[in-house]
């Protein structure tokens, strides 16, 4: 009876100390407490990583709220740094102290190649990726970069109620929009409000249209080669572009004012006028942004019924911003960030939130907020994304973009001023 009463204690001894073994887990991998489908790549809870970006308040909260599944999941820490000044990152990037991570442009994966940790070599779900973002985010055939964040601009905005009254339908061909453009003309309507208008970066308006009529016209890859040198700026294609767009900017039956309108107006009292009452213009070409603008400046107006928008019919591809993810470092943490933001239900949290469109295509179907739902698919079925062409070129040529566009629109020589851009470009290329 003593023997058999002693196993029992020694037995339960055993049970309790195995019950206590799993409960901890042995001082191995911690258990994840939250999403299952999260990986968390071999990283222990405790492990930090150090993040720069130039996020604040806003959009900085979003960024957190994707990401904090991953931390609730894998217990790591994030250690941020918000900063506008690229010079802080490119002095730790020097100093051999990077942050583990930086969210930054797309032209820091040139600078830093030989910094960076391939992002095929971080857990990344490639497959969530089109091609045209792998081979932007590459340098010499390794792809360092990861695209988290896109804001498309080749976009039109307009009234559907004021299209149904007159009896116009949105075109989904370049030549449907050149005829519709006629049509408006014919009728009496002014097609286009223009305005370029902005400060010191006057002109930006217009080079973001002539980069979506080279978009329709050229393709994306013609864009990318102004880029790099091997299309100078004064190509008959760029020619072909300016002379499309000024015949709508400078005439008046074809935009608000003619090429006075265009040069004054300012840029955001441009997308104001196809709203107002009675519209002062039919559609204005104006990014994502304008959705906001407009609901503010008019409260009452609903939107998919009083304004809309539509892609650039035409366009084989798409231009706008993009911020990119690059890593300085492969420890577990920073592979645990890389495969969540790139998988299934990263992607489908970027959306979630809302924080513009994730290039992750598991997030398509997976925006609350209506605009950015139908941006998001009109993303998913392009062929291409190119970054703004002056933002791009360095030796500010963007400057001398801008300048070409209003001298134009003031009734100087087009090869003048597109060969006087062309030799910018060159010597901006050339250092």
């Amino acid at each position: 009876m003593v023997k058999a009463k002693r196993r029992w204690v020694i037995l339960s001894v055993m049970i309790i100390a195995l019950f206590l073994l799993v409960a901890c887990g042995g001082g191995a991998t911690p258990v994840a407490t939250g999403d299952s489908d999260i990986d968390c790549m071999s990283a222990q809870a405790g492990d930090e990583v150090t993040m720069l970006y130039q996020w604040s308040g806003n959009e900085e909260e979003m960024l957190n709220e994707i990401l904090q599944p991953l931390v609730d999941a894998c217990g790591i820490v994030l250690k941020p740094e918000s900063t506008r000044d690229q010079a802080l990152l490119d002095t730790r990037v020097q100093a051999g102290t990077p942050p583990d991570i930086a969210f930054w442009n797309v032209t820091q994966l040139q600078q830093y190649q030989d910094k960076l940790v391939p992002v095929d070599q971080l857990g990344v779900n490639t497959a969530n990726y089109a091609d045209f973002w792998k081979e932007t985010g590459s340098v010499d055939g390794k792809w360092l970069g990861l695209a988290i964040k896109a804001d498309p601009k080749t976009i039109i905005w307009y009234s559907p109620a004021n299209f149904e009254v007159d009896g116009y339908t949105v075109p989904t061909t370049w030549d449907e929009l050149d005829a519709l453009v006629e049509q408006m003309v014919a009728d009496g309507k002014v097609p286009w409000s223009m305005g370029l208008e902005s400060g010191d970066a006057t002109g930006w308006t217009g080079s973001d249209f002539i980069q979506d009529i080279l978009l329709v016209k050229q393709g994306p890859d013609y864009v990318l080669g102004i880029m790099d040198g091997s299309v100078p700026y004064n190509d008959a294609g760029v020619k072909e572009a300016y002379e499309i767009y000024g015949k709508w900017a400078a005439d008046e039956t074809y935009a608000v004012g003619g090429a006075d309108g265009t040069l004054s107006t300012a840029f955001l009292d441009a997308i104001y006028k196809p709203f107002s009452d009675p519209p002062e213009a039919m559609m204005v070409k104006q990014s994502g942004f304008a959705g906001s603008e407009i609901a503010k400046q008019f409260p009452d107006l609903e939107y998919g019924q009083d304004y809309d928008f539509f892609g650039v019919p035409g366009a084989q591809g798409l231009q706008g911003g993009s911020d990119w993810m690059m890593a300085f470092s492969d420890k577990p943490a920073v592979k645990a960030i890389f495969a969540y933001i790139s998988s299934d239900v990263g992607g489908q949290k970027w959306a979630e939130i809302g924080f513009n469109l994730t290039p992750n295509k598991a997030g398509t179907n997976s925006y609350t907020d209506p605009i950015l739902l139908k941006n998001a698919q009109i993303l998913a079925e392009t062929q291409g994304f190119t970054p703004d062409i002056g933002d791009t070129i360095p030796g500010g040529f963007g400057s001398a973009e801008w300048k070409a566009i209003v001298d134009y629109l003031n009734g100087a020589d087009l090869d003048t001023v597109l060969a006087e851009a062309a030799q910018v470009q060159a010597e901006a290329l050339a250092e």
